[in-house]
């Protein structure tokens, strides 16, 4: 018999038929959700949701059968939360430390309709002294689809701070070959393929499809991004809301990846990753709060 050593201060935040708290990989905390529509899973390592599964479908998130589950190192697939940096920085992890960072769990509620809610916080870190004044939280609520809420404030009294913000997220599709992005087709990019630098491209004028690698920043886009699987006979629609940054990826077989992820794997997943970033950083002054969100969901294709 499993003995389950989660510690009772995280035991209280347990509902009955909606929320577990159990060790999953790594002995890391991890929070299972069950509701009518879909089931969750959100680890406390980074408040890193690695799984959204409506009842009945395939997965929505991709996660990497190859992931670490480590302390220090980001966990491949499901939903990052890139912050309060985006992409590489000297002297630093890429993407941030928060999606190296144990979250705390602050609060978990179920809703008279079905839905489920779980808030987390980004602790002060000792030695994250230049944002010791930048509260954030992430807040989950998880349904017939899966909402994510980034939340930051800054609470100094006279420095604004500069931060970028992205929910990374993994999806998990059939075949990338079967796939179209719907939603981008009048909007120019920033191109960071191999060899590209980030080069300026045109509106391509038509929906994506995923032929080879592919790393793009559309800046000053705020649209909604329809994801049509022909495999799968899905469409997942990401909506988002103050978030002028869109970023699609996928490194076929040519970025070379670490370890945590099989090269093979490109064929089941493509990023469609919502945020603030390079050029659409947040300047937040003193007092103020921004809240990036997103919403996930799915319907048949008929």
């Amino acid at each position: 018999m499993e003995i389950n050593l989660v510690p009772e201060k995280l035991r209280r935040h347990e509902i009955s038929g909606r929320i577990e708290i159990v060790n999953g990989h790594g002995g890391f905390p991890l929070v299972k959700i069950r509701t009518p529509w879909s089931l969750a899973e959100i680890y406390l390592h980074a408040a890193h949701v690695t799984q959204f599964q409506k009842n009945g479908e395939p997965p929505l998130l991709f996660l990497s059968a190859n992931s670490h589950f480590a302390a220090g190192k980001a966990i491949r697939g499901g939903v990052p939360i890139c912050y309060p940096w985006f992409g590489p920085r000297a002297g630093e992890p890429a993407h941030g430390f928060a999606r190296f960072t144990a979250w705390e769990l602050v609060k978990t509620a179920a809703a008279p309709d079905g839905t489920v809610t779980v808030c987390f916080a980004l602790p002060e870190l000792p030695d994250r002294e230049a944002w010791k004044n930048l509260r954030t939280e992430f807040v989950v609520t998880i349904g017939e689809t899966l909402t994510m809420e980034l939340i930051a404030t800054n609470e100094s009294c006279d420095e604004t701070l500069a931060i970028e913000n992205c929910l990374h997220t993994y999806f998990q599709v059939g075949d990338i070959s079967a796939v179209t992005l719907a939603g981008l087709e009048v909007a120019p990019f920033d191109d960071f393929a191999f060899g590209a630098g980030g080069a300026r491209r045109l509106a391509e004028n038509a929906p994506l499809r995923i032929a080879q690698e592919t790393n793009r920043v559309y800046p000053d886009n705020a649209a909604t991004v329809e994801i049509i699987d022909e495999r799968l006979q899905r469409k997942i629609r990401v909506a988002k809301s103050n978030s002028n940054s869109t970023v699609v990826w996928n490194p076929w077989t040519t970025q070379k990846m670490p370890e945590d992820f099989d090269q093979a794997e490109y064929r089941q997943m493509v990023c469609v990753e919502s945020g603030n970033v390079k050029q659409d950083k947040i300047l937040l002054a003193p007092g103020k709060t921004s809240a990036l969100k997103v919403v996930l969901s799915s319907v048949t294709l008929k």
